[in-house]
């Protein structure tokens, strides 16, 4: 074989695992716990078996965050089997650089804290062999009859031909993606009493080895906890509690449950600004493919039947001229960033409808990079309201000088609750990925590698100019449905499908394959017109 590294080929004879191949390497490169053998994201227990390329992945990688977070609640799971054997935990959801962890009818102490961080740091030093043990569907049969454990039990529902599990000495569990080859590989984590749970923490991409203080995301927390309670009192909790739901029929009562909760909680945000009296605007921000057209205009008519009527101002309007827009890092023009909006003709435009006086807005023409009057005037009446949506509406320098008793801000995104399993949770940003894919294809034209290739500048905006802000929201409005990956699942998976091994995407898009292959399908006949879903895949009456 020849595989091609750091651009130098090297030969084979036989095959050969990629740690083997390049243990020398591996040794002089720092801290790494993954590689990518032809695009595709691989253990470096991997065995080579033809021509290729291979990479290696650290922390600082995308995916290589994503195994480690992996196998630091492998370690968890695993201190906690071994110093509380009863002890039955759920891996509910991240906040912000850790996963939120509770257990059922068991109670968090400083002593848990400290024996599960003890037992924790005793596995990493020991630098355990973690190893991937893989069954034929029979024998896969047998060992669940006899283990009585729902660990990995899923896959058996997918892959018809083999099932895996990773082991650590006796202990055994599943974590669908790559592991780490062995336990040593945590430096840097903690773990925290938090709430009626604990937080399994690390390090952010940007200070890998750091372990940053619990920033208490109280509002995000609390949106997170209505959902995951609902879902967990109506049995969808996990994937496997889903696929049953569709395999029964129960689609038009997974629709009708989705509808209802979105209306009803839309309809208590509209109540809510009704109530306050004095709200004159409306600020809706969240980051991309949160459904955010179909949030404004079913919070219109809900504003409507409380008698308010909403007006809307585009902030692209209010770009500043070209000449004057901020560049990034690399010379680019920077449309993201908050100086990119002329704030002071924004301000004053608002400043003066809400005093009663007629504006003329501006049209900003975005071929010549400059703004344009064309006689469009606005006054608004007194029972109407301004409704601002934008990456910026959280941030008060957008309105700095409009009072904040007058302002009410929404914060929207998809915050999935929904678990692969206990242990395996479903990222958000996967899931606004994956509508994203199917939005731009449907709508734009746009092929998968098109949205993956501009998904890390789209997610370094957010994490810049919303993610900061959103504890400063009146209110958030979670807009996931529980059933969406299997709506998404058949338009999606042809589209990654698509996209070519020849591109670093690539493992991306056979990640999210593998995500959407462990949803049964449920097709959208039955999904109403004005549902938010509609939103991505195409029927939508907010279009």
């Amino acid at each position: 074989m020849k595989i091609r590294y750091n651009g130098e080929d090297y030969y084979f004879n036989d095959k050969i695992s990629i740690q083997d191949a390049f243990c020398e390497q591996l040794q002089n490169s720092g801290e790494i716990i993954a590689a990518r053998y032809n695009n595709e994201v691989a253990s470096l227990k991997q065995v080579m078996d033809k021509d290729g390329e291979v990479s290696f992945i650290n922390r600082q990688d995308r995916d290589g965050r994503i195994i480690y977070i992996r196998g630091l609640l492998y370690i968890t799971s695993m201190a906690f089997r071994e110093v509380y054997p009863m002890a039955m935990l759920t891996v509910n959801y991240q906040l912000s650089n850790a996963m939120f962890v509770t257990i059922d009818d068991f109670i968090i102490t400083d002593d848990v804290i400290n024996n599960i961080k003890a037992k924790m740091q005793e596995i990493i030093d020991k630098d355990l062999d973690i190893r991937k043990v893989i069954m034929t569907p029979t024998e896969a049969d047998m060992f669940y009859e006899k283990e009585k454990t729902l660990r990995g039990r899923l896959q058996t529902d997918v892959d018809k031909e083999k099932v895996s599990l990773y082991y650590c000495e006796d202990y055994f569990n599943y974590f669908y993606g790559t592991m780490p080859v062995s336990t040593g590989f945590a430096k840097h984590y903690d773990i925290e009493k938090y709430r009626d749970g604990f937080l399994v923490k690390y390090p952010s991409i940007t200070e890998p080895n750091e372990i940053q203080d619990t920033k208490d995301s109280l509002k995000l927390k609390s949106a997170l906890d209505e959902y995951n309670a609902i879902n967990k009192v109506l049995g969808l909790n996990t994937v496997y509690k889903l696929n049953n739901e569709i395999k029964r029929g129960k689609e038009k009562k997974l629709i009708l449950f989705s509808e209802a909760l979105h209306e009803k909680k839309i309809a208590e945000i509209a109540n809510q600004i009704k109530a306050r009296n004095n709200v004159r605007m409306i600020l809706i921000a969240g980051p991309s493919s949160s459904g955010k057209t179909t949030f404004a205009g079913k919070l219109g008519m809900a504003l409507r039947v409380n008698g308010i009527k909403p007006v809307t101002i585009s902030v692209d309007n209010y770009f500043v001229e070209r000449k004057d827009n901020p560049r990034d890092e690399l010379g680019n023009y920077d449309f993201e960033c908050i100086e990119a909006i002329d704030i002071d003709l924004f301000n004053r435009h608002l400043v003066a409808l809400l005093n009663g006086e007629e504006v003329e807005l501006p049209t900003f023409d975005f071929t010549v990079g400059s703004k344009r009057y064309l006689g469009n005037t606005l006054k608004l009446e007194k029972d109407q309201v301004l409704v601002i949506e934008g990456i910026h509406c959280l941030n008060d320098k957008l309105t700095s000088l409009i009072p904040k008793e007058e302002k009410f801000k929404i914060y929207i995104s998809d915050l999935t609750v929904l678990n692969i399993d206990y242990y395996n949770r479903i990222s958000t940003t996967d899931t606004r990925l994956i509508r994203r894919i199917v939005r731009d294809n449907q709508f734009r034209g746009y092929k998968a590698l098109h949205t993956l290739k501009m998904w890390y500048s789209v997610n370094r905006g957010e994490q810049k100019n919303i993610f900061p802000f959103q504890e400063e929201a009146d209110v958030m409005f979670n807009s996931s449905i529980v059933y969406e990956l299997a709506v998404l699942k058949d338009y999606a998976i042809p589209l990654l499908e698509e996209v070519p091994q020849t591109e670093p995407e690539y493992s991306e898009a056979r990640r999210l394959i593998v995500l959407l292959k462990y949803f049964d399908s449920m097709k959208g006949d039955l999904i109403p017109n004005n549902s938010l879903i509609k939103e991505f895949i195409g029927g939508s009456i907010y279009e």
